[in-house]
């Protein structure tokens, strides 16, 4: 079946527009949004300072478009894995976040630091991606998303912990990937007895089993 008329066209937009995000993952990492210009991130990517207003229309939603596709890389890994067992699924869910955050360190420093400086809608983007993962924890913990206050806050009190916890593993490099989940794991095991105590409708799911 030959494409419809305009279909490559579209492709080829598509990719152009990811190649951008791309690049700009690289030169937000390591300078402030304030510090670029639109003509220094034109050179820099080496395309003309127009095609980046046509498929973005302005700096800002650049940096929020790039800010938008690493929150969808990472809420993809971290929720992978459903078919598994609950207690696997959560011990999936910490490794797939790691794994995400080892691999994309530019783009998982922009999200969990919020953006530059205070930026409400990076601020809001983040806070989406936290209750995502709030979310997926709980499903595979309890079954349902549809948490009480207690729990709810218990999670989400921990997935802050562990925001801080991985950039200091990624800043360290002391720590295998295995041993950061296990530790993660087992800090979760204990905020859930925690939330357990408080609110016992939200019991804490049996340890996994330990290969020998």
């Amino acid at each position: 079946m030959r494409p419809r008329p305009g279909a490559r066209g579209s492709r080829r937009s598509s990719t152009r527009r990811a190649e951008l995000i791309a690049i700009g993952r690289s030169l937000f990492a390591d300078t402030s949004y304030d510090a670029l210009s639109m003509d220094d991130i034109a050179r820099q990517a080496g395309v003309a300072k127009g095609l980046i207003y046509y498929y973005f229309h302005s700096k800002r939603g650049y940096y929020l478009a790039i800010i938008e596709d690493s929150v969808a890389g990472l809420v993809s890994y971290a929720a992978s894995g459903a078919e598994l067992p609950p207690v696997e699924r959560v011990q999936r869910t910490i490794d797939s976040y790691l794994r995400y955050a080892g691999h994309n360190q530019a783009a998982y420093r922009a999200i969990v630091s919020g953006g530059v400086g205070f930026d409400t809608e990076v601020h809001a983007i983040r806070d989406g991606v936290r209750e995502a993962i709030v979310a997926t924890i709980a499903e595979g913990a309890y079954g349902r998303t549809d948490i009480a206050p207690v729990a709810r806050m218990g999670l989400l009190a921990w997935v802050c912990s562990v925001e801080g916890a991985t950039l200091a593993w990624l800043d360290r490099g002391d720590l295998t990937r295995e041993t950061m989940r296990e530790l993660l794991v087992r800090t979760l095991g204990g905020a859930m007895c925690a939330i357990e105590d408080l609110d016992p409708a939200h019991p804490a799911p049996a340890p996994a089993r330990r290969d020998a």
